[in-house]
């Protein structure tokens, strides 16, 4: 033999051959060199599989005859041949990954039959039942999997004779009954496919080979490996596993068990298993599987050694374990293991318990759990066994579920909150006007809008379930009802909503409450003294901030002033100051502001006592706190249709030329940010008052505040120097006034490229960095983050131009390059500079494994992501450790 090698016997793999084996083989093989009852087989390497891809589906050179030679192995350990007519061998042929993707592809199992060998296998066996019965289910299976033939055409069949033989379970059919289904099923396959269905075993062979090979590309692949972040160019591996029975009679069977509960961690074996089925009938449901602590009682020596085998699996693998056995004839034989998929609740307990058993490390306890599972934990979430009447889908944008009326005002949700009822948002999009019905809703549905989107944003922050663009809804707001198929939903009608999975549903549905297990709290103890990285909370309320602590926040990273602005006791003040035409207009609004930002801040900073307090001064530009334009406009021309009041329309015509004065093309890119307190410097001072006013207060009442006064949107180290002296004079006023010393820092959001190519010079007036990584990404890629998500996305994603939705997941060649251009810059400025962020990114596990990467001193995350961001830095510095 000479050339690659593509084929290994399972005696020849090892565990540690994974990404060429597949995980199936490699375990094959693992548990074959342990000396557990494994079938002999082969396995046909990821790497002929790939080949095989790149040759335009064609095998490589060298492949056929190796599993040729393979075959001859097998037949000489086994004392049977490929078609033979006296004691045939029979194979199964099935996939395997080096990333385990259940189901995804595709499997044959009683390979080699044909029309003499099935005689001789009913002669060997002494059961023509049985032998029948394999080769119906070989013809369907390589019918459908190779031939292309749809599986329900051989399924009514199949129903056919069992209605005309008066039985309901395949099992109970007779031998005479299986010879007809097999006659009617090659019938099917010539019809379908104008050929007939193959006698030759090796053709059999290789025909399934390049099925399989074929469906590591086939639809359902492609999108698991898509949602499951997996590369497409692994390639998925072949095993070719000698057959052995579990349908051959009352002392055979088949099962699939857990080596522990993989919904809770109980340390109990988990799983079912069929007496006389082959493995497709345990998942079929076509019967019922018995439990399989039942196996005790119908077998007990195979259990007891079963159980044996499962809990050396389990200490060899030091995981818990996913197995698939067969019984033939009382022999017990093992097809597979893998490490088992389970639920977060399920992931941390076992994680734990086997830290206290000794199998692992805490390390390792910390690896084993994935962080965006918990989100499962810290949110209600609908019952998984309900049943559900799903409307439409859109984008799980904040996980939770609810259930309320629908409402299409902000203002009515807040008034029927105020009530006591429960009520879902929905609108075309959300706006910072929105703030107080966001409040009161149960949970938000916007028909526009993406994963970061104000109102995905704001609900993450506030823990609230929401499902952003869903495209399939149909607004009608002066009905007030939306559309949807055919289905009208008015405003008082119930639905619910699905952060987790994006789906609205109509009605109610069953909801489970979180619940943080003791393991739950345990593992977070062991991230905290692992991680070097901080984590602290976006929070705009002193409510938000206490939810922080409880879940672990060490401070908070980002509190959004401007949403103090939008509550509906304020907004007719802060109109009021941005009609003003004078600054003494201005301030005397400012002053009405400034006792109401002073109670919000010392909130804030009480419920942190002892962290600090990141608070940005205001950012979004002037014309979100006014009037929508147009609707101005309907009401300007309703009162001079009407001749209405005079002084209601001069007033509402003097507002619409402040909102059309104010109006920009851009507003993003436009007079927000520090750009308003450069040009309004009266509003930052007032903030900056209302801060150090708060602190003042708490200092006198024991108290330990740590505010940091954070400007937005800099561009330019005068931009930072001129506003840093005005709120550091601000301080010392304060402090003066009040009799009090108290520590405060100024910094800076670098959210623009040009302040991260500048960082340097910017770090000489700055106490801290923090990453604003949304505007960082919608202005380093030029995208408007609504519309992207909304237009273009998905193409750049499918056509792998981009590998992750980069408001998701952090760019790391663009943005993260800026990112570490700054640190380094800022850095060497000043070597003790405080860097963090608080970017929807702060509480995305890859994202904040970069953060570490790149010396970041903390992540800052919504409220209800700071369990997650705890577990992810501690993962990162494990991961990364020297």
């Amino acid at each position: 033999m000479s050339g690659k090698k593509y084929v290994y016997l399972f005696k020849e793999g090892s565990a540690g051959m994974k990404n060429l084996l597949g995980g199936k083989g490699a375990n094959l093989a693992e548990m074959t060199n342990i000396g557990l009852p494994v079938p002999p087989g082969l396995i046909i390497t990821t790497e002929a599989c790939r080949d095989f891809s790149a040759q335009g589906q064609a095998f490589p050179k060298g492949m056929e005859e190796q599993v040729c030679e393979g075959i001859t192995v097998l037949e000489e350990m086994l004392g049977r041949k490929f078609g033979d007519e006296q004691d045939p061998l029979l194979v199964s042929v099935r996939s395997g990954a080096p990333i385990s993707m259940p189901g995804m592809m595709d499997t044959v199992l009683n390979l080699g039959l044909n029309d003499l060998t099935v005689e001789a296998l009913a002669a060997g066996t002494g059961n023509e039942r049985f032998a029948l019965d394999c080769y119906r289910r070989f013809i369907n299976m390589f019918g459908e999997v190779v031939m292309g033939v749809d599986h329900h055409k051989f399924e009514r069949l199949l129903e056919n004779h069992k209605e005309k033989a008066g039985v309901y379970f395949d099992n109970q059919l007779p031998a005479k009954e299986w010879r007809k289904v097999v006659a009617d099923y090659k019938s099917l396959i010539l019809k379908e496919t104008g050929k007939t269905f193959p006698q030759s075993p090796m053709e059999q062979l290789f025909m399934a080979v390049h099925a399989v090979f074929n469906s590591w590309n086939n639809d359902r692949a492609i999108v698991y490996r898509k949602i499951n972040k997996i590369p497409d160019d692994l390639g998925t591996a072949v095993n070719v596993q000698a057959m052995v029975f579990g349908n051959i009679g009352n002392d055979s069977g088949t099962g699939v068990a857990f080596t522990r509960n993989p919904s809770t961690g109980e340390k109990k074996l988990y799983g079912e298993y069929l007496i006389n089925a082959q493995g497709e009938d345990v998942v079929a449901g076509i019967r019922t599987p018995q439990p399989i602590d039942a196996l005790e009682q119908d077998m007990p020596q195979v259990y007891k050694q079963f159980a044996g085998i499962c809990s050396l699996l389990e200490q060899h693998y030091r995981n818990m374990q996913d197995i698939e056995f067969t019984i033939e004839r009382g022999k017990l034989w093992m097809l597979q293991t893998r490490n088992g998929k389970r639920t977060a609740q399920a992931a941390i307990k076992i994680a734990v318990d086997m830290v206290d058993e000794g199998l692992i490390t805490r390390d390792e306890a910390i690896l084993r759990v994935e962080p965006g599972q918990l989100d499962q934990l810290l949110h209600r979430r609908i019952d998984p066994g309900a049943k559900l009447d799903i409307i439409a889908k859109g984008l799980p944008a904040s996980p939770g579920a609810a259930s309320g009326s629908v409402v299409f005002d902000a203002d009515l949700a807040e008034k029927m909150g105020q009530e006591g009822k429960k009520v879902i948002l929905v609108s075309t999009e959300t706006t910072p006007d929105d703030i107080h019905g966001i409040v009161a809703a149960q949970g938000i549905l916007t028909s526009r809008g993406g994963m970061t989107s104000h109102a995905a944003v704001v609900a993450r922050g506030m823990g609230k379930p929401c499902v952003c663009g869903c495209e399939a809804l149909r607004i009608d707001y002066h009905k007030h009802l939306f559309e949807v198929a055919g289905l009208v939903i008015k405003q008082g009608d119930i639905i619910s909503v699905d952060g987790a999975t994006g789906n609205v549903i109509l009605g109610t549905v069953p909801m489970l409450d979180p619940v943080l297990s003791p393991e739950f709290r345990r593992l977070l103890e062991w991230a905290d003294q692992v991680r070097t990285l901080g984590v602290r909370a976006n929070a705009d309320t002193p409510e938000d901030a206490l939810k922080s602590r409880e879940f672990g926040a060490a401070g908070i990273g980002l509190t959004r002033t401007e949403h103090m602005f939008m509550a509906q006791d304020r907004l007719p003040i802060v109109q009021e100051m941005i009609l003003a035409t004078s600054v003494a207009e201005r301030n005397i609004a400012l002053d009405k502001l400034l006792p109401m930002q002073q109670g919000d801040f010392y909130g804030i900073l009480k419920a942190m006592d002892g962290f600090p307090v990141t608070i940005r001064l205001l950012d979004p530009p002037l014309h979100e706190f006014l009037p929508n334009m147009e609707d101005l406009m309907v009401e300007i021309t309703t009162l001079r249709l009407s001749n209405g009041d005079r002084e209601e329309l001069r007033s509402k015509e003097d507002l619409l030329r402040k909102v059309r004065a104010l109006h920009e093309a851009n507003p993003m890119l436009g007079h927000r940010g520090c750009r308003l307190g450069v040009t309004f410097p009266e509003v930052y001072a007032m903030q900056a008052r209302a801060i150090f006013n708060a602190t003042a207060q708490l200092v006198k009442e024991g108290y330990q505040p740590v505010p940091e006064v954070e400007i937005p949107l800099v561009i330019d180290k005068n931009e930072l120097s001129s506003l840093r002296e005005m709120v550091t004079g601000v301080a010392g006023e304060v402090m003066k006034a009040a009799g009090v010393e108290f520590h405060y820092t100024v910094g800076t959001m670098i959210e623009m490229p040009r302040a991260a190519l500048l960082a340097d010079e910017i770090a000489s007036y700055a106490d801290f960095f923090s990453f604003g990584t949304n505007d960082l990404t919608q202005t380093t890629l030029g995208f408007s983050r609504d519309d992207a998500e909304g237009k273009f996305m998905q193409a750049y994603l499918d056509q792998k131009i981009l590998t992750d939705n980069p408001f998701m997941v952090l760019d790391r060649k663009g943005v993260g390059k800026l990112m570490k251009i700054a640190v380094e810059l800022g850095r060497k400025t000043s070597p003790g500079l405080l860097i963090g962020i608080c970017g929807e990114h702060g509480g995305d596990p890859s994202s904040i494994e970069f953060c570490h990467s790149i010396g970041l001193n903390f992540v800052s995350c919504s409220p209800f992501r700071v369990p997650i961001a705890r577990l992810a830095a501690a993962q990162a510095a494990v991961i990364n450790k020297d």
